[in-house]
């Protein structure tokens, strides 16, 4: 979790007078989005705060601190916390993964669109289950490495997995996006992701059908691989997982993701066991000798696992139209289905795959309580017992909550749900427990990736542009490889790129911290950790406006004297216009976004906005 926070720093940062936390930076009082205009007053009690807008900052006050320190303060004991389970066993509990979860809960509440990824949503929801699935050994008398129970609990990591897979391939089609349905978008992706890496420039020089028959390849592993997760059959389970982990590299190594790839593989342990998680570990337990002929079992499981791979080979070949033209010595591929076919199957399909999870689930549960009546010692046996009952009612808790945010990829479905399922939901929405995913539900920049180039100047006749560190800018710069840290402030600058600046208005508060000459030693730690690289370290800037870009990745083809280009570029228009201290227009648009410095007041919370993620 530590890595996670989202003002953690990069390091080998120089010191500097009055250096400033990055939180500060982004939701200091004089940072881009003050985390204290969310937390108003409303004359509500403590416990009704926290009951309707959960976070810890409510406390700040009666500690005698801030809102900013008292985000320093949570950061620093998540840190703390999160480095004391890594190193000692002792500390892996559910307790302390219930802090953990607590902690970082705070932080999104006040996060505002910094804080409001899908990935941010994951890790609270997978916060949740790491603590109905660790173990209680700080407040455990008796303690033991196993639990009857502990299969129930682990079964909705699997279930989480399930769910952010097959949404996340759904939603590429059910958007409609052309590029998607072209089987194109890999074409564009690379480039146009919010901070490719170098591998990125690499894989877009792949050939157009390598990169059609890679979308086709990730529809598969997305959408039909999944339900293999609750396979039967041991050895289909663990192709699944080889599978969602192939991916998940692939995506590591061409785009800056932080967490979110490596918490997915996580996820996916869900579908192995301890036999081959032993093997890695050299602590496989030997098996007796096959015998033959071998047992109808074994010949039953041997076909069916042939027969699950001989249709998911022949689904694909005929849903894509995967054909090899021997002339041209290439392969293939189309989308062979409408949308029509599509919405249809989905339609079909999405309450049977809830049936399939209850029933995943209800053996899970009956196993679990088989294994309780195995206990030895009557005493024992009770007590495994009433863990069962209290775990496996969580359990289908959590399952049923979880069906509403699922089924949202088809709302006739999800309509179809038995209301108290909705009130259920409805009633522990704000507490982040379960999520809807969906990732990459349309590619954006299919006529070149839109970036956001900022500028100051001292006399609005010579501009000189203010580089970030990971986001493009400089042609000649290459990507960078950042993960596990996300640089909030260059996504949010991507994010912007997309629309008119009126729909990012923290933007307009970010231009206004130069003009006030305090962007150094706070907001400019966001873009430039390096004074040298900082045109106005010495001078804040008079005049600040922004341009917009159109950014492609160069070609392997395309040759230049000099160090080669990473990017090449072309100017569309101005993005923010020319403003200066006391500018009307500037003046105008702070008080429009309610961004004007002013003394506290009283209001009550802001509800957060839906999770961001790229379209």
């Amino acid at each position: 979790m530590a890595s996670s926070f989202p003002f953690s720093c990069p390091g080998g940062q120089r010191a500097v007078p009055r250096r400033e936390p990055r939180g500060e930076r982004l939701y200091g009082r004089d940072g881009i989005l003050p985390a204290r205009k969310v937390l108003r007053l409303s004359g509500k009690g403590l416990w009704e705060q926290l009951r309707d807008f959960p976070t810890l900052l409510w406390l700040s006050p009666r500690l005698g601190l801030d809102t900013e320190l008292g985000m320093e303060l949570i950061c620093l004991l998540g840190v703390l916390a999160s480095f004391g389970a890594l190193v000692f066993e002792p500390l892996r509990d559910s307790l302390l993964f219930a802090l953990l979860r607590v902690l970082y809960l705070s932080l999104y509440q006040v996060g505002q669109v910094f804080l409001y990824f899908q990935w941010d949503s994951l890790l609270l929801e997978a916060g949740f289950l790491a603590v109905l699935v660790a173990p209680l050994r700080l407040l455990k008398w008796r303690s033991t490495a196993w639990r009857a129970h502990d299969g129930v609990t682990f079964w909705l990591v699997r279930w989480l997995l399930f769910r952010l897979m097959f949404a996340s391939g759904v939603v590429k089609l059910t958007s409609r996006c052309p590029t998607w349905w072209g089987l194109t978008a890999l074409t564009y992706h690379y480039e146009t992701q919010c901070i490719p890496t170098p591998g990125a420039w690499f894989a877009h020089q792949l050939p157009v059908w390598f990169q059609k028959f890679s979308v086709v390849a990730t529809y598969v592993i997305e959408i039909a691989i999944p339900l293999l997760f609750f396979a039967p059959i041991r050895r289909l389970r663990l192709f699944a997982f080889y599978s969602q982990v192939l991916l998940q590299v692939l995506i590591i190594l061409t785009g800056n993701y932080n967490f979110f790839n490596m918490l997915t593989i996580v996820l996916a342990f869900s579908l192995l066991d301890e036999e081959h998680v032993g093997r890695w570990l050299g602590r496989s337990k030997r098996r007796h000798a096959s015998t033959w002929p071998p047992s109808l079992r074994a010949v039953l499981s041997t076909l069916l696992e042939l027969s699950a791979y001989g249709f998911l080979l022949y689904w694909s070949i005929q849903r894509f139209g995967l054909e090899i033209n021997w002339e041209k010595r290439l392969l293939d591929s189309k989308v062979a289905f409408t949308y029509h076919e599509f919405t249809t199957w989905l339609r079909a399909v999405t309450l049977p795959l809830v049936g399939l999870g209850f029933l995943s689930l209800s053996w899970e549960i009956l196993s679990a309580m088989y294994r309780c009546a195995c206990v030895r010692g009557c005493f024992w046996k009770l007590w495994a017992t009433l863990q069962w009952a209290v775990f496996a009612t969580a359990t289908m808790g959590m399952f049923a909550i979880s069906l509403v945010p699922f089924t949202y990829i088809d709302y006739e479905s999800n309509g179809k749900l038995w209301p108290g399922i909705h009130q259920m939901f409805n009633a522990v929405e704000r507490f982040q427990l379960v999520n809807s995913y969906g990732l990459f539900r349309r590619m954006t920049g299919v006529g070149g990736r839109p970036e956001v180039v900022l500028e100051g100047s001292y006399d609005k006749q010579t501009w000189t542009e203010i580089e970030f560190m990971y986001k493009p800018g400089n042609v000649s710069a290459p990507p960078p490889v950042v993960a596990p840290h996300q640089p909030r402030l260059d996504w949010q600058m991507w994010f912007a790129a997309l629309a008119h600046h009126s729909s990012s208005p923290w933007f307009t508060s970010f231009v206004y911290r130069p003009l006030q000459g305090k962007f150094f030693e706070g907001v400019i730690r966001l873009v430039q950790v390096d004074e040298s690289r900082y045109p106005f370290s010495t001078q804040p800037p008079v005049y600040i406006r922004a341009q917009l870009y159109k950014y492609w990745f160069t070609s392997s083809a395309e040759g230049s004297e000099g160090p080669a280009p990473w990017w090449r570029r072309q100017h569309v228009q101005e993005f923010f216009p020319t403003v200066s201290l006391g500018d009307p227009t500037l003046e105008s648009l702070l008080s429009q976004h309610g961004l004007k410095v002013r003394p506290r007041a009283a209001a009550v919370p802001r509800s957060p906005p839906p999770v961001r993620s790229p379209p």
